[in-house]
């Protein structure tokens, strides 16, 4: 681990204050630079198969990542000082239920204030519960503000949604964007406002999303589909995490199976 047990107890209690907790520099350039060389086919395939209904809006795309080299790292998805907080956050034993991307190319647009989830309990009304969704985000190149940083507010993930979006709309309720390093991370929860914001260059902005759950919770619009083959070489902590996922034979691995479109809570 690169923190200390205290450490991560400082970090749980800003997340929990502000929903979003950034670890500058925290995993290797080298290895996220080929992340994103083979992830430039991958995004060509899903702009060809959504020529005429990016999943995201104009020019934005979410892509799944297949659970093989080089994305099925477990120097990133069971990374220490991340999980550590995740379990301070979300209680022991999460549940890995999301590998994917969500890029933005040229053309692409603002989009709408939203979050990420539902409320857990719908019908009560009410949105100030503990973490159960968090999403790790992490760029496969530099994100500038030219390029489609994430536009995000501070404190809201236990909020009342519509009560945010007011404070947004009268300016009473403040937003910043938030530039990353490739090798920063971002761990949020994902019931916290915000938007995509528009890429002004000629290069993709891919942000890599690893959703961790509560040990209970599972969504079944999101899921990572195991090859047969890889369960072998998995740790005993990677089983844990991805106990809810589906096993597929290793051949169907690449169908693509896209399902978590564009939904705004």
């Amino acid at each position: 681990m690169r923190y200390s047990a205290a450490e991560h107890d400082r970090f749980a209690r800003d997340f929990n204050r502000d929903g979003i907790l950034l670890l500058r520099g925290h995993f290797d350039p080298e290895v996220l630079r080929a992340w994103n060389l083979a992830f430039q086919p991958l995004l060509a395939a899903q702009r060809e198969r959504e020529r005429d209904d990016p999943n995201r809006g104009a020019e934005r795309y979410y892509v799944t990542l297949p659970f093989s080299a080089p994305f099925a790292d477990p120097a990133i998805y069971e990374d220490p000082d991340v999980l550590a907080i995740v379990e301070r956050v979300a209680g022991p034993d999460p549940v890995m239920c999301q590998l994917a991307t969500d890029t933005p190319l040229l053309g692409s647009t603002h989009q709408d204030w939203h979050a990420d989830t539902p409320l857990l309990f719908p019908e009560t009304g009410d949105n100030d519960t503990p973490s159960f969704q968090l999403a790790l985000n992490f760029p496969l190149v530099d994100v500038t503000e030219a390029n489609g940083p994430l536009d995000s507010t501070l404190g809201t993930h236990r909020m009342d949604k519509d009560a945010v979006l007011a404070g947004l709309a009268s300016g009473t309720v403040e937003h910043q964007l938030f530039p990353m390093a490739l090798g920063d991370v971002m761990l949020r929860d994902v019931r916290g406002v915000h938007r995509g914001t528009p890429n002004r260059t000629d290069q993709p902005r891919p942000m890599v999303v690893i959703g961790y759950s509560r040990r209970w919770l599972h969504r079944p619009e999101v899921q990572i589909r195991l090859p047969q083959g890889a369960l072998a070489g998995l740790s005993p902590r990677g089983r844990r995490l991805l106990r809810f996922n589906p096993v597929v034979p290793d051949a169907e691995l690449l169908q693509p199976v896209e399902s978590y479109r564009d939904f705004a809570f």
